[in-house]
């Protein structure tokens, strides 16, 4: 079994043309579990796979992160085989800011009987949560405003920080077992962002070599990143990543449901 991290887009808000940043952890080849859902980034999403995200996890609201939703819904609702099945993690203090969004809209069809959710299958999350049998991590970052912000972890593979200023104390411990460390950074940071000057600070090399920068502001920043011995990510880049040491559990489908219900208890 294979696994990777392909990136969709890896610019800030402003550099629409490394596309908005998202990416999809990958099995094998094929889509798993995707992070975020900004309109550049579903776009590049569409082209590479030619179907829309089956799972996403989202960690936070800013609309370079979520503008795609209603290219998603349109997808899905419209689609029989389709609707009430892409499931939308989302950490539970997130949701409420995700409804006021991208789902608060009155009437989302002109001819009324649809909920924007009805297209969805919306998965309220805490401190970890399970997808495909395999259990992942949800970690609080700095973005803004306490409480609105997360990233995810996949124990023994990846890290994704999503928007955030350093957070040593967290990254010491959610990323202590080897994992690529895909982090937020530009050439220059600011009171929402991190930049390599903040990294530099506050990180201990060992875990600056297991980092992949994204969300910077321009190429021209990216090439800079480099040229100071920082890997960075590119647009549609996908980066091996070691087998993860998650729990798993032993997934079972509605016949072995059925037949579970079936036996009787034990007696002990």
């Amino acid at each position: 079994m294979s696994w990777a991290l392909r990136f969709h887009g890896v610019g800030n808000a402003s550099a629409v043309e490394l596309g908005s940043a998202m990416a999809t952890l990958e099995r094998d080849g094929r889509p798993w579990l995707t992070i975020d859902c900004g309109a550049e980034g579903l776009t590049a999403f569409l082209a590479h796979y030619g179907e829309a995200p089956q799972a996403l996890f989202i960690t936070h609201t800013h609309l370079d992160h979520v503008g795609g939703f209603e290219r998603l819904f349109v997808d899905a609702y419209f689609n029989a085989a389709r609707r009430s099945r892409p499931r939308i993690y989302v950490p539970a203090r997130v949701v409420p800011l995700l409804h006021q969004r991208v789902g608060d809209y009155p009437n989302v069809l002109a001819e009324g009987g649809a909920n924007f959710w009805d297209a969805f299958q919306v998965i309220p999350v805490g401190d970890a949560f399970w997808h495909d049998g395999i259990r992942l991590e949800v970690f609080e970052t700095r973005h803004h405003w306490p409480q609105t912000s997360y990233g995810l972890r996949l124990r023994g593979s990846a890290v994704w920080t999503g928007d955030t200023r350093p957070i040593p104390e967290t990254l010491a411990h959610v990323a202590d077992a080897g994992e690529l460390i895909a982090h937020d950074c530009g050439l220059h940071g600011n009171p929402s962002h991190s930049g390599i000057a903040d990294l530099e600070r506050e990180y201990p090399r060992e875990l600056l070599d297991r980092c992949v920068l994204y969300h910077y502001a321009s190429a021209d920043d990216g090439e800079a990143l480099r040229a100071r011995g920082y890997r960075i990510a590119h647009p549609g880049e996908c980066i091996d990543l070691a087998v993860p040491t998650a729990p798993q559990a032993e997934l079972f489908d509605a016949t072995d449901a059925a037949h579970a219900a079936s036996v009787p208890a034990s007696s002990t």
